[in-house]
């Protein structure tokens, strides 16, 4: 099987490489270009692509790619969101994702943000650089018997539940589907109650029409005064400008994200004074209490090499005929 690998970068190639001395019947090919209407013909001659959430794979693009024979989209990450599954399904394409790569590492991180955020270690660390070693500004909240909220309870959910819980929290949860797993210490609730008494909330649900903007001016204000709001999992859940009025508003004690909106349109390749001025994301950057990190909440070297495996044996799969229906990280 011949792959086409789009948007790689370093550690792609690093991780995929060593994974491919168990994979002989599979080559691949990178390229630095992400997967869109307008790369899509790159794909000439290769039975698959790989792809990442920030590629754009809609309909013209799987069009483009079924025109030049490719059969399978490989998505390296957990979000589909971004595919029409209408339109492959349509022509028969086959799109396989990688669910559950390293869900600790992402739980990891959110709470990491969380952290730094009510410890203001981002203020601290950068007041001590100038040798300023007051306390000024810096002060912050114990976790311990505080009020954990987690919207998601699925793999990486209740990792977050699991970290919460060995800070001495208490934990609630909501959830459509819950998880039988964490019935021994996880309250599920109703999305009003958690808003309402959350000391910190964190997201962890997929993008869907359900979730798209679930955090807007209407549940910012159900919130209580000085809640952390951790984002590890899709921009879109939150609304950006109603989340900026809530800043402005003095409700959050601290944001921190790794996911934002505009990441799909990677704004921050342009860095012209006007496209970064009228940036939400830089907007948000202005706000001394909030952390952004460039969606590194996967990037652990565990993460990495499960991404690597999973991909591959997916590709084996459907190099083997296997019916699609019948593997496990199938999404149609």
């Amino acid at each position: 099987m011949k792959i086409l690998f789009y948007d790689t970068k370093s550690y792609d190639k690093e991780s995929f490489d060593k994974a491919l001395k168990d994979y002989p019947e599979i080559t691949i090919e990178y390229t630095k270009s992400d997967l869109d209407s307008r790369t899509a013909s790159l794909a000439e001659g290769f039975d698959a692509v790989c792809a990442f959430v920030s590629s754009e794979v809609g309909a013209s693009t799987l069009e483009i790619l079924h025109m030049k024979g490719v059969r399978f989209i490989l998505l390296r990450c957990a979000g589909f969101n971004n595919v029409d599954l209408e339109k492959a399904r349509e022509l028969g394409m086959g799109v396989l994702r990688v669910p559950g790569y390293s869900p600790e590492a992402v739980a990891e991180h959110a709470m990491a943000l969380a952290l730094a955020c009510n410890r203001r270690l981002y203020k601290a660390y950068n007041k001590v650089r100038e040798n300023d070693f007051s306390l000024s500004g810096l002060m912050g909240f114990n976790f311990y018997q505080k009020t954990a909220g987690i919207i998601g309870t699925g793999k990486i959910g209740a990792a977050m539940c699991r970290i919460a819980k060995g800070f001495g929290m208490r934990v609630i949860a909501y959830d459509v589907y819950p998880n039988e797993s964490l019935k021994d210490f996880v309250e599920y609730v109703s999305l009003e109650e958690l808003l309402a008494t959350s000391d910190l909330i964190s997201l962890h649900c997929p993008l869907m029409d359900n979730t798209y903007h679930m955090i807007n001016i209407d549940t910012i204000r159900q919130m209580k005064d000085g809640v952390i709001l951790v984002n590890t999992s899709r921009g879109a859940l939150v609304k950006t400008q109603d989340l900026i009025e809530g800043i402005r508003m003095h409700k959050f004690a601290g944001v921190g994200l790794d996911v934002y909106e505009e990441e799909s349109a990677n704004v921050f390749e342009d860095r012209s004074e006007e496209i970064l001025e009228n940036s939400t994301t830089a907007r948000l950057l202005s706000f001394p209490n909030v952390m952004i990190t460039s969606h590194q909440g996967f990037f652990t070297r565990e993460a990495l090499e499960n991404i690597a495996e999973t991909t591959l044996q997916n590709a084996m799969d459907c190099e083997k005929g296997r019916d699609l229906l019948s593997l496990p990280n199938n999404v149609l």
